[in-house]
């Protein structure tokens, strides 16, 4: 018997229609205004989101250290949903599996976030921190292009 591996799922609800919120998750010059755990700079953002295109991103958080990660798209439906391999570029025996799903609701967007097939519980836990506050910073600029216009 194979024992499941840990996983993670957070839900928000995010003021900004699918088509923005998407295009947060899959075009460069908008995941470097967001992306990473704390205020830290990203440094550099690639996407190609099609089924068999990549990404990488790599952002420094506020202590100073450097952070790459990236990962392979396995599933894109436009403004709908993205399925991806997560790894980070020093460990990458540690792939793991991210599902974002986007429903259109009453105030935005219904944003579902499925983080799965951990190595282990503290690596779980460690990124249910970091999304979390990631997803904090999504909404926050969300509501900054909504202030400027676009």
């Amino acid at each position: 018997m194979t024992q499941e591996k840990p996983s993670l799922t957070i839900v928000r609800r995010i003021k900004a229609p699918p088509a923005r919120v998407y295009a947060a998750w899959t075009k460069p010059e908008l995941m470097v205004r967001w992306w990473g755990p704390d205020a830290g700079p990203v440094l550099s953002a690639e996407a190609d989101p099609r089924v068999g295109g990549r990404f990488r991103v790599v952002f420094q958080t506020l202590d100073g250290e450097t952070h790459d990660c990236r990962g392979e798209y396995l599933e894109v439906e436009t403004d709908r949903k993205l399925v991806f391999t997560w790894e980070w570029v020093t460990t990458p025996e540690r792939r793991s599996l991210v599902t974002i799903r986007l429903r259109p609701s009453e105030d935005g967007t219904e944003l579902s976030l499925t983080h799965a097939q951990f190595f282990d519980e503290a690596a779980r836990d460690g990124h249910q921190a970091g999304w979390s506050t990631a997803l904090d910073k999504l909404d926050a600029f969300m509501a900054q292009l909504e202030d400027e216009g676009n």
